[in-house]
C-alpha cells in the first residue's frame, strides 16, 4: 500500500508542477491577468487528479517512462477543469463551491469564469501539438481521441443529457448509464487510451483500456450519487443534496444507497477484470479499489 501511495503522490506532484508551468503570466500577457488568474485559481484548487494519474499509470504499466505522457496528462486535467467551471455556473448546476473553495464564477464573476473555461478548453490541444516527447502520429491520434471525448458525442453531449433529464420524471437506468458514459466516462476512458498511445500499445490493449475506463467512469459516478446523499460539505468540498434540489434522477433515487453501492461494486469488479491482461497492473487495481471506496 505504501508503494501505491508513494506512486500516486509522485504522479500528482508531477502534474501539479507542470500545470503551473503551462499557464504562467508574462509581461506580454499582463493585460489578460484576470483571465490567467481565474484559470489558475481553478487549476490549482486541488482535486484527485484521477485523469492525469490514469494517463501516467497506463503509460508506465506498458513499459514506458510516464513522463513522456506529460502533455496529454496535463491536457486532460485542463479539459476536466474547464468542465467544472462551466458546470458550476448559474445556467448549469449553479454550485457556489468547488473543492472547498468558492466556485470560479463566485471568485471572478460569471463572464470571467466563462472565458476561463473557454481558454482551458483550447489550451490543451496546443500543449499536445507542441510537445517534444511524442511523435507526430501519436499527437494526431491523441488530439483526435481527446476532441471526440470532449465534444457532442462525449462530455459536452453528456452535460446536455444531464440538463434535459432534470425536466423529466421518467429517467431510467439505460438513460443514466448513457449520460454517465458521455459526461464522466468519456474523459476517464480517453485518459487511459492516451496513456496507451504514449506507450505505443497495440489496438487490442487500447480497446481494453477504453473498456476499463468506461466501467471505472460509471462506478465513479455512481459513488458520486451516493456521496451526494451520505457525504458532508466539509469532506467532499461542495454542497451535498444538490441532486435532489435540482430534480436529478440518480442511481440512488432509482435504487437507494445500498443497491447503488452493490451496482458500483459489481462494475468495479468488471473494470478490474478488464485490465487483468496488463502485466504490471497492480497500481491500476489499487487505484480502482480506492476510488470506489472513497468518502469524498
Amino acid at each position: 500500500m505504501t508503494d501505491f501511495k508513494n506512486k500516486l503522490a509522485e504522479y500528482i506532484e508531477y502534474t501539479e508542477n507542470l500545470l503551473v508551468k503551462y499557464n504562467v503570466r508574462t509581461p506580454e500577457t499582463e493585460s489578460q491577468k484576470n483571465l490567467i488568474d481565474a484559470m489558475n485559481y481553478s487549476l490549482e484548487a486541488g482535486g484527485k487528479r484521477i485523469r492525469p494519474v490514469l494517463v501516467y499509470a497506463f503509460c508506465e504499466a506498458l513499459g514506458k517512462d510516464y513522463r513522456i505522457a506529460a502533455a496529454p496528462a496535463c491536457a486532460i486535467e485542463m479539459i476536466h477543469t474547464f468542465s467544472l467551471i462551466h458546470d458550476d455556473l448559474p445556467a448549469m448546476d449553479n454550485d457556489d463551491f468547488r473543492r472547498g473553495k468558492p466556485s470560479c464564477h463566485k471568485a471572478f464573476g460569471e463572464a470571467m469564469a466563462i472565458l476561463a473555461g473557454d481558454a482551458l478548453s483550447v489550451l490543451p490541444f496546443g500543449i499536445i501539438a507542441d510537445d517534444n516527447s511524442l511523435s507526430p502520429e501519436q499527437k494526431i491520434r491523441i488530439i483526435s481521441e481527446l476532441s471526440k471525448a470532449v465534444g457532442k458525442d462525449g462530455m459536452i453531449g453528456g452535460q446536455v443529457i444531464d440538463m434535459e433529464n432534470e425536466k423529466k420524471n421518467n429517467v431510467d437506468e439505460a438513460n443514466l448509464r448513457n449520460m454517465y458514459r458521455c459526461k464522466t466516462g468519456q474523459l476517464i476512458a480517453v485518459s487511459c487510451v492516451m496513456g496507451c498511445i504514449c506507450a505505443g500499445a497495440d489496438e487490442n490493449i487500447i480497446k481494453t483500456a477504453s473498456e476499463y475506463g468506461f466501467k471505472l467512469g460509471l462506478a465513479f459516478q455512481i459513488i458520486d450519487d451516493i456521496l451526494d446523499v451520505t457525504g458532508n460539505t466539509e469532506e467532499i468540498g461542495k454542497p451535498v443534496g444538490s441532486d435532489a434540489e435540482e430534480n436529478k434522477t440518480t442511481f440512488v433515487t432509482l435504487y437507494g444507497v445500498e443497491k447503488a453501492q452493490e451496482i458500483a461494486d459489481k462494475i468495479t469488479a468488471e473494470a478490474i477484470e478488464c485490465i487483468e491482461k496488463i502485466k504490471n497492473n497492480s497500481f491500476l487495481v489499487e487505484l480502482t479499489e480506492m476510488l470506489v471506496k472513497r468518502k469524498k
